[in-house]
């Protein structure tokens, strides 16, 4: 049953709103300048709103959607005064973790003004929306997008009429779209069923026409507040989202505006922002089962006007249950991905195995471009892709969401293009050292996982060295071996503590050089295989440190096979594996157990041959204590 009866798990689980769903997220605007800035608050409370990151671009009039762990931002408007600066950017938040937005994808088309809240737990909506081509034009269109990964979106239907700004909300099965612009206010509310494709069909009207309304809802009610009818309103009004028609008064917001941003819990709506015309950071909140006026919940961290909401316990997803990519997947679990490489051409792919359980890869998804040569490393949600050859070497470091099945996204870059770094990680840090450019490089460099943003410089490992095995347990970093273009191959094995930053010490030595060298740690032991030592070719050698302590490595065994170079390492606390490999391409996977010595044995396939890609893991021993 695993953890479904650990009642400390389940209280954990409440507390970080994995249940209850409590996360309330306004993000962009106009402040009178566009705004870059995402605030949150917990939808349960009251009080102030605080800081959560920051979107990619400033940004305003974008749509949203949101399922329990992700919040997804398209379209919008980039510059004010600007005509024809709407955007087609899709960007994405992570909810648990909270920081800046990463790149998602496309719409089909730029546009300001998409939808609002249209979304269950597995897609995402944007309808209609607008855009100045030498006169305004208000999109029929309606786009998807799945939740879990990363990508443009697709076409899903039309509208029963375009129209831009209108309110959007949901249930688990059905999406509704009130109001608009399409010229001329509307009071049109159309439906979807989500889970199908196919064009809006009418529900009824609303109160009075309307256009940047906002719309929230709980499984059952769907409610419309603010917006522009002639003037500004301080209209809610609600409807039943299972049937079809009028919408009904629900109260007043305690102030006129239009464009406020609405999230909701389960029982819980709010409204932050808008103008009237006066720009406000005003938050209301009401209970969405009753009927009556909207009451003070705080402040935004600034005041702004035509910002997008959402929030991860809205009216489409389902409520009482812990998120449900963990039914399938569950943070620390063991999930490991092997990804990029060569087979010999460049590869995108991500294979996806479970560390604990013997067999085959599986597809994951891509990369964001064919890489071979990156660095990995971990938190137990994320995953990090830096730097690489593609063919030219490159500074990009890129995320992958261990939970979902889906593409990587862009994270930011190195402080410097290199190939080959070694990749170590604690709960909270990444780091990359060494590398070549073609020059071998000393450079450490660190990043922030949960945050996404470009790395800072560490120090330097105690020699210039590329293709470096890379282990950690959550305090300490090793780098073992490496060689720099002679090629010098080095048996030289260093060490930082991940939590500060500084130049590298030396830990000890390896029995003999190696470069193509590949690590991974349990908490307490690290263990890396030889890879390749001049002239005697690929080695099958296997050896182990003790992390916490200095000194020479201990032999531990031998890989199976010849082709040990450049292979794919991943961990939990008790199994190691040791994936593909060189000189000659194998989709052999090899595993050990840690805490013992001896042989390794055969796990499985990947889903080709490959050696030289990142590997990542949601439980190595940098995220044990």
């Amino acid at each position: 049953m695993g953890d479904i009866w650990n009642i400390k798990a389940r209280y954990k689980a409440a507390m970080n709103n994995e249940i209850r769903g409590d996360l309330g997220v306004f993000l962009g605007g106009n402040e009178p300048g566009y705004s870059n800035i995402i605030d949150y608050i917990s939808i349960s409370s009251t009080g102030n709103a605080a800081d959560f990151g920051d979107l990619s671009f400033a940004n305003n009039e974008q749509g949203t959607a949101a399922s329990h762990v992700r919040g997804i931002y398209g379209g919008g408007y980039q510059a004010p005064g600007a005509a024809d600066a709407a955007t087609n950017i899709i960007t994405y938040s992570t909810f648990p973790s909270k920081g800046n937005a990463a790149d998602y994808g496309d719409l089909n088309v730029a546009r300001k003004a998409p939808s609002h809240g249209v979304s269950n737990n597995t897609r995402g909506l944007f309808a209609g929306g607008a855009a100045y081509d030498g006169g305004w034009i208000r999109y029929v269109d309606i786009n998807y997008v799945t939740m879990a990964s990363i990508g443009n979106s697709i076409d899903f239907g039309d509208l029963t009429a375009g129209r831009s700004g209108p309110a959007g909300l949901s249930s688990t099965t059905r999406g509704v779209i009130a109001g608009g612009y399409g010229p001329g206010n509307s009071d049109v509310i159309d439906y979807v069923t989500i889970a199908t494709l196919g064009d809006a069909a009418d529900f009824g009207d609303l109160l009075e026409v309307n256009q940047e309304c906002r719309g929230l809802s709980s499984a059952t009610r769907g409610v419309v507040a603010g917006g522009q009818g002639p003037g500004v309103l301080n209209r809610i009004q609600y409807i039943t989202i299972a049937t079809t028609g009028n919408s009904v008064d629900f109260g007043d917001l305690t102030d006129a505006r239009s464009y406020a941003a609405a999230a909701s819990n389960a029982t819980r709506g709010t409204h932050a922002g808008g103008s009237d015309p006066t720009v406000s950071n005003i938050i209301d909140y009401y209970q969405i089962a009753t009927t009556g006026n909207a009451t003070d919940f705080g402040d935004l961290t600034q005041e702004r006007t035509q910002l997008g909401g959402c929030s991860n316990g809205h009216g489409g997803l389902e409520v009482g249950v812990i998120q449900r990519p963990s039914v399938n997947y569950m943070p620390g679990s063991g999930r490991g991905l092997c990804a990029g490489g060569d087979n010999p051409s460049k590869l995108a792919s991500i294979d996806a195995l479970h560390i604990p359980t013997l067999g085959n890869a599986s597809d994951f998804g891509d990369l964001t471009t064919t890489t071979d040569g990156p660095g990995g490393s971990a938190s137990s949600t994320r995953g990090i892709v830096s730097g690489g050859n593609t063919p030219t070497v490159v500074n990009t470091i890129q995320s992958i969401e261990f939970q979902s099945l889906g593409n990587a996204a862009d994270f930011g870059d190195l402080t410097a293009a290199r190939n080959v770094p070694g990749g170590c990680s604690s709960p909270t840090r990444g780091i990359a050292g060494g590398g070549d450019a073609p020059t071998s490089t000393n450079v450490i460099d660190y990043i922030t996982i949960a945050t996404a943003a470009d790395a800072a410089d560490f120090g330097d490992l105690t020699d210039d060295r590329a293709n470096p095995a890379g282990l950690s347990s959550s305090t300490r970093g090793v780098f073992a071996g490496g060689a720099d273009p002679g090629p010098t191959e080095f048996n030289i094995i260093d060490y930082i503590t991940i939590t500060s930053t500084g130049n590298a010490t030396d830990f000890g030595d390896m029995s003999e050089s190696g470069q193509g060298t590949r690590g991974l740690a349990s908490s307490t032991r690290g263990v890396y295989n030889i890879g390749h030592h001049t002239p005697n070719g690929s080695r099958d050698t296997i050896e182990y440190i003790t992390i916490a302590s200095t000194g020479n490595a201990t032999d531990f065994g031998n890989l199976v096979g010849s082709s040990n170079n450049t292979k794919i390492p991943l961990s939990n606390s008790i199994r190691g594996i040791f994936a593909g490999g060189a000189p000659t391409r194998v989709a052999t996977i090899d595993y050990i157990t840690i805490a013992s010595t001896g042989d390794a044995a055969d796990f499985g396939d990947l889903t080709g041959v490959r050696h030289e890609g990142a590997g990542l893991s949601d439980s190595h021993g940098g995220l044990q204590h």
